[in-house]
């Protein structure tokens, strides 16, 4: 084996003398095949054709695979194994893989739960995966639930800005399908910079699961909040007045908008209604800001008077940001950036399910992706807001 490798990296060699920079992607895919298959006789506990009693399984071809590097976008052949307890997989694919392996036990329960064999063997092959032995499933869901349990469980930095948000997803749930509300936070830390603080997945009551989920966050180490952003969801509003209540809350001016579109009485007043709220966002200040909402108001008094009455009413709650420095506000006027970066991910991911089997798959796996999200934000310098910025 080590003579062939040897031969295998002279060869390479010899090209990149001939090739230059040009071969870099193909010496790239060489290296890379060559590093998984050695990875995989260490995981069988022995090389291809080699007899050996500490083997724990047998080479089972290989399957293509698209990896963007450097070099390009090339194709790797990734190394696949049988008769193993252990499925196989190379670490160095191992990033980004966590909402993958979690989406292998909520399958498996489908099955269990009466979902067709055609039905949850298309959503397998969306994912890329194939048959799995109920023992292969149970090792990956108690290994990575561990792993995701010490996520959502670790020790939290202080926060000076705080978003939420839930959504929902469907459930079996003794034989009927419900709705349960995931919830999940972002933090801003005094540095600047973000980070996902904690997700939770429940079918009980809203305001209880939002108080429990809260109280979690603060158990873990969350201080310092100084405000938060949120839409106006029931539960997270009485949450938030409980546990929180000393931080300054901001309804999120996107949702405020989407809302004012649906209390609009007619198509003219819905297709304008979004234009003439931004030049309340837009005010120079919270004097000015007020002075554009009651002049909005006004103009709607006689045409639309419930409109009038809902943004009299509703609107100021989307004014808090002028509290913070102008360089805060941007980012801090409204919730989408937990939707654009969290739950465009989460449904990407659970639109392939539709219904989970149950609140433990569902949890699993947008624990999993959020993980993957935070992972990603924590390798990185970059500053989500800048804190000295307080005027521009």
């Amino acid at each position: 084996m080590q003579d062939t490798q040897g031969k295998v990296i002279a060869a390479l060699m010899e090209q990149l003398i001939q090739t230059g920079p040009e071969g870099m992607a193909e010496a790239f895919t060489a290296l890379f095949n060559l590093a998984m298959r050695m990875e995989r006789d260490q995981h069988l506990g022995a090389g291809p054709y080699e007899r050996t009693d500490g083997r724990r399984g047998y080479a089972n071809g290989y399957k293509p695979k698209k990896v963007d590097t450097p070099a390009g976008t090339v194709t790797v052949a990734v190394p696949k194994s049988r008769g193993c307890d252990e499925p196989f997989f190379p670490q160095s694919l191992e990033r980004g893989r966590r909402s993958s392996r979690a989406i292998m036990p909520a399958i498996a329960e489908m099955y269990v739960q009466g979902v067709s064999t055609r039905d949850a063997a298309k959503v397998m092959k969306e994912f890329g995966l194939e048959s799995l032995s109920s023992t292969q499933v149970s090792r990956a869901a108690a290994m990575l639930d561990e792993e995701l349990e010490a996520w959502r469980t670790r020790r939290l930095d202080p926060v000076k800005y705080l978003i939420l948000d839930a959504r929902y997803e469907k459930v079996r749930d003794g034989g009927i399908v419900r709705d349960a509300a995931i919830l999940s936070a972002i933090g801003v830390g005094p540095d600047g910079r973000r980070r996902l603080l904690g997700v939770s997945a429940a079918l009980s009551e809203a305001e209880v699961h939002s108080r429990d989920f809260l109280n979690d966050l603060v158990d873990r180490g969350m201080r310092g909040v100084e405000f938060i952003v949120s839409d106006d969801h029931a539960g997270l509003r009485a949450a938030r007045r409980a546990v929180l209540s000393g931080a300054t809350w901001q309804r999120c001016q996107f949702h405020l908008a989407q809302n004012a579109i649906h209390h609009a009485p007619t198509l003219a007043i819905r297709k304008r209604i979004g234009e003439e709220l931004r030049a309340v966002w837009n005010a120079r200040d919270l004097k000015t800001a007020e002075a554009e909402l009651a002049a909005l108001a006004e103009s709607y008094r006689k045409a639309a008077p419930k409109l009038a009455e809902w943004l009299e009413v509703n609107v100021p709650e989307g004014l808090a940001v002028f509290t913070l420095p102008k360089g805060h506000r941007r980012r801090m006027r409204m919730s989408n950036p937990i939707e654009r970066a969290v739950q465009q991910e989460i449904k990407r991911r659970t639109k392939k399910v539709r219904v989970f089997p149950n609140e433990a798959s569902l949890l699993r796996l947008v624990t999993a992706v959020l993980a993957e999200i935070d992972e990603d934000w924590a390798t990185t310098d970059r500053v989500y807001i800048n804190m000295e910025n307080r005027d521009d």
